[in-house]
């Protein structure tokens, strides 16, 4: 039997989801409407009257305003329906649960440092402090590049590559602000990372991030894991490149003595990413993620929700879910920051959804951010993180960034993170090093026509033939199997580098 062509999320919702392409004169059966006119696959049809200036639900929340009178029928989206602020009613921990922790939790095969933290991939890192010294470091690790040069590696399978992770900043800024002091909190993060047996660190000399306050700030200590020096004491850009390859061969023979062994699920922290969403990722991939969240979390370990102007209206949900109020405090002041951050730039907080976004069916931020909170399941919220600290508490937690997939990911790796799962409905292309990455298509046709860059086909949903329990069972599992070594699609691509993006947060000076 063919599934419904509409999909109906809550009773109180004025819209439904069209599964498939809808045409005009098409019966929704059991709502009583017949489509007014083509409506695209994951956009919304109207069930119920609602007059211009009302508010319009989906999710059983508010999604926006009708700008002119709706039928039943009708197409919702941008030419009818836009963004308008409300007063969202907060009520701390109303929601929030103790964790019901499984009694044997689940295993996966992970690399144990000699601290006790635990690895999901064993790379060497190359870091900068600084844009001036990115084509150096670039240069030292491309002498290890497995596709170029196949024989640097070749004595040494148990290191999963070299990889610079380059930026474009470190100067040109304010030497007792913010924007360095996160910027080196951010290097600060990978350079601990579990990830990284070892990191080179490669500045130029001059620059106002310089390496001893790097180190001096985020507390690390040169030595055999951590090696540091700049172009200018090196001699130059042809010299400190022969020193970088000289210093990585020197790491690579204690960094490939690493033994995969079964460590407890606890060990896994993920991050949490949707990027080029669909109407259909608040029904499919979003919520299927939060059950393999849930189940992560109820195994002891943690989950890392982020991505703050796209949780906008929606954050009362999550202050709801919050363990004490002190975290729900957190969570609203860094809402707030966000208000303010946009006004003094002369931008809004509802400028999402992108054009991809829309042309997916998603037509405000509001509806944007309900359907990507789905992502983080329903254990109870622990604590709050701003970009980049380093997160220690154990369960689903929650971190402030901007939307943009790649900063927001590199705050969640410097916090810790040593996997990412990223839904998406439109395809974006991304992966992540030093931390592999999973890509969950929303739709069974992106699914087919992108399948080099999916993972896990989360359109089954959409399709009828799977549960959303049922696909969180099995994105559960390819996260402890991705944590054990399994390579990823990102990772065969070559995804990672390029997308270690700091959070640049000030004037360029």
């Amino acid at each position: 039997m063919d599934a419904p062509a509409f999909i109906r999320i809550h009773p109180d919702d004025d819209v439904v989801i069209a599964r498939r392409q809808l045409l005009g004169g098409t019966l929704l059966a059991g709502e009583g409407v017949t489509v007014g006119g083509l409506v695209p696959p994951g956009h919304k049809v109207a069930v119920r009257a609602v007059a211009a200036g009302a508010p319009v639900r989906r999710y059983g929340q508010i999604i926006g305003t009708a700008t002119q009178a709706i039928l039943p029928g009708q197409h919702v989206h941008t030419h009818n329906l836009v963004f308008s602020d409300f007063t969202r009613a907060h009520a701390p921990g109303s929601t929030a649960l103790p964790t019901a922790y499984v009694a044997e939790p689940a295993t996966f095969m992970g690399i144990v440092r000699a601290d006790g933290r635990v690895a999901t991939r064993n790379y060497i890192g190359v870091l900068t402090s600084v844009n001036c010294s990115a084509t150096a470091a670039r240069a030292i690790a491309d002498h290890f590049r497995r596709d170029v040069h196949p024989e640097a590696l070749a004595d040494y399978p148990n290191v999963d590559g070299v990889v610079a992770l380059t930026h474009g900043m470190g100067c040109a800024t304010d030497s007792a602000g913010e924007e360095l002091q996160v910027l080196r909190r951010t290097l600060g993060g990978y350079a601990r990372h579990a990830n990284f047996a070892a990191v080179l660190v490669v500045g130029l000399g001059c620059e106002t991030n310089q390496i001893q306050g790097l180190i001096a700030q985020e507390g690390l200590a040169e030595g055999v894991r951590l090696v540091t020096f700049n172009i200018q004491d090196s001699g130059g850009t042809a010299r400190t490149v022969a020193r970088g390859v000289e210093v990585i061969k020197g790491l690579l023979t204690d960094a490939n003595r690493v033994v995969r062994q079964a460590v407890p699920a606890s060990h896994l922290l993920v991050g949490l990413q949707c990027g080029g969403s669909d109407g259909y990722s608040g029904i499919s991939a979003n919520p299927a993620l939060g059950a393999a969240v849930d189940r992560l979390v109820r195994h002891g370990g943690s989950a890392i929700l982020s991505e703050t102007p796209e949780i906008y209206g929606g954050e009362h949900l999550l202050t709801s879910r919050a363990a004490s109020a002190e975290v729900a405090e957190r969570l609203i002041a860094r809402i707030q920051w966000w208000e303010a951050y946009t006004a003094r730039n002369n931008m809004r907080m509802d400028n999402n959804p992108s054009a991809g976004n829309k042309a997916g069916g998603l037509t405000t931020i509001l509806e944007k951010s309900l359907g990507a909170i789905a992502k983080s399941g329903t254990t109870r919220l622990e604590a709050v993180y701003e970009f980049a600290q380093t997160v220690t508490a154990k369960g689903f937690v929650y971190m402030d960034t901007p939307g943009y997939d790649p900063v927001s990911a590199t705050g969640q790796v410097a916090g810790g993170a040593n996997l990412i799962c990223f839904t998406t409905g439109r395809g974006s292309a991304y992966g992540c090093a030093p931390s592999p990455s999973l890509k969950l298509a929303t739709n069974t046709a992106l699914w087919q026509r992108q399948q080099d860059d999916m993972d896990i086909n989360c359109g089954t949903i959409v399709d009828g033939s799977e549960t959303v329990d049922e696909a969180g069972e099995r994105i559960f599992r390819l996260m402890l199997d991705t944590a054990s070594g399994r390579v990823t699609k990102s990772e065969a691509h070559g995804y990672g580098q390029n997308e270690f993006v700091p959070w640049q947060l000030g004037a360029v000076m």
